[in-house]
């Protein structure tokens, strides 16, 4: 017996019906970030408890930490009891926490909410992810992909939208925000149980080139997540984008910080910076992904991606500190943004893809390992970035960061894939794992 909410697809959607489900599944990860956002009333919210910037770091260590296990299982019970089953509970009672973040009064409940918050988000998260594989066959990934990364984007946007018209009206109580998002993620939810669906078991575990109406009937048996663990390719694209992630997430955490502090901006000047570099970032991933989709190469856009982020970082470092104009840190700051999204969705296809290989009935399990291991990431970065910059500056941790570009672009030599397009007339290279389903 399914829940009332869960619609399963005996046949693979075509046409417009596949783009409205996967717009679907893209809304639903806005509400999976929009609804745990806390940058807009940080400030407020700090002030009111009298918490300081440390001991709010360790508070989202720890709920980060969280998240992160939550991934991981979330990815693998979605893959064996469906996506839609377990998404729809953790964005609903997600969004009703909000309601509940409104009553903390103390640091000690700000902490047992947050991870609350962030234990069900992780799992909500890993979903999204897997229902834009399952609603996007591989002539389209990464343009399914890209739209996916405008998740977190937009629920920044929405968020600090709401709060700047809204603050004022409620004499800049941050219990307004919690509200508010409250009923705007409840309204989101209610538009997403009522148009959401996903494919079935059965026609998850197909392997699809391109847009095509397939069938499948019955039930397939659940795939093991040891046959994921034993490949090292995979293990080399979960820890190499790991690195990959500790630039992205420098900035995600402290892009203003780094502007302010290291080059002297009013934070305003920053703000304007940081939302450059998002919107081009924005624009780098749905173009990239169009023409990776369209010649079908992944790995190429992802390396000479990482090269230039790696340049660009490097150039970055060296204009740390006072006297470099604000035109030109933009500039850099923009670029290196723009870089980094040339190379992120190219490869997310490709990993998504070297796990379909392996094991197509386990591409929930693959990604959630990959967010779990890209929290713990985070856990580190939030506890040990501080004490770094605190010693050595910025300079020295970004220098850490360049060394996971590095690492990152090392790691893509094991990656499976081609690097160039396939001779004329002679076809790519088929998928040779023998796992169930797979599609001639």
């Amino acid at each position: 017996m399914k829940p009332f909410y869960v619609r399963e697809l005996g046949v693979y959607p075509i046409g417009r019906r596949r783009i409205f489900l996967l717009s679907i599944a893209v809304l639903a990860s806005l509400v999976a970030n929009f609804e745990t956002t806390i940058a807009t009333i940080l400030p407020l919210l700090m002030d009111d408890l009298g918490m300081s910037l440390t001991v709010y770091g360790q508070i989202a260590a720890l709920s980060v930490l969280v998240g992160g296990l939550s991934a991981g299982f979330g990815g693998i019970l979605s893959d064996r009891w469906g996506r839609v089953t377990i998404l729809v509970p953790t964005l609903t009672i997600t969004a009703a926490c909000n309601f509940l973040l409104a009553t903390v009064d103390s640091v000690a409940g700000l902490f047992w909410i947050r991870c609350l918050m962030l234990f069900i988000e992780g799992a909500g998260i890993t979903i999204t992810a897997s229902l834009v594989r399952d609603f996007s066959p591989r002539m389209g990934r990464a343009q399914a992909f890209a739209f996916w990364t405008w998740g977190p984007v937009g629920a920044s946007f929405l968020a600090s939208f709401i709060a700047g018209f809204t603050l004022p009206l409620f004499g800049n109580a941050w219990q307004s925000q919690a509200i508010i998002m409250g009923f705007v993620s409840l309204a989101m939810c209610a538009v997403i149980i009522w148009k959401i669906a996903e494919p079935s078991a059965a026609l998850r575990a197909e392997v699809l080139e391109s847009e095509m109406a397939v069938q499948a009937e019955g039930q397939t048996q659940h795939g093991r997540v040891r046959e994921l663990l034993r490949h090292p390719h995979l293990w080399a694209h979960v820890l190499g984008n790991t690195g990959w992630q500790v630039l992205y997430w420098t900035f995600a955490i402290f892009g203003q910080t780094i502007l302010t502090g290291a080059f002297g901006m009013d934070p305003a000047a920053a703000n304007r910076v940081v939302a450059l570099g998002i919107v081009l970032n924005a624009v780098a991933v749905v173009a990239v992904g169009r023409v990776s989709d369209r010649i079908q190469l992944r790995k190429p856009f992802t390396a000479v991606g990482t090269v230039l982020t790696v340049a660009m970082l490097a150039y970055f470092i060296t204009l740390i500190g006072p006297g470099v104009s604000a035109a030109h840190v933009t500039v850099v700051y923009a670029l290196l943004y723009l870089f980094m999204g040339v190379a992120y969705v190219p490869w997310m296809a490709n990993f998504s893809e070297n796990a379909e290989d392996v094991e197509s009935r386990l591409q929930g399990s693959a990604l959630g390992i990959w967010g779990m291991v890209v929290r713990v990431m985070i856990v580190v970065l939030l506890v040990v970035s501080p004490m770094v910059v605190e010693t050595g500056g910025w300079q020295t941790w970004l220098g850490v960061a360049l060394a996971g570009q590095v690492v990152f672009l090392v790691s893509m030599v094991a990656f499976k894939g081609r690097w160039r397009t396939a001779a004329l007339g002679v076809p790519a290279p088929q998928p040779t794992a023998d796992s169930p389903g797979r599609t001639p």
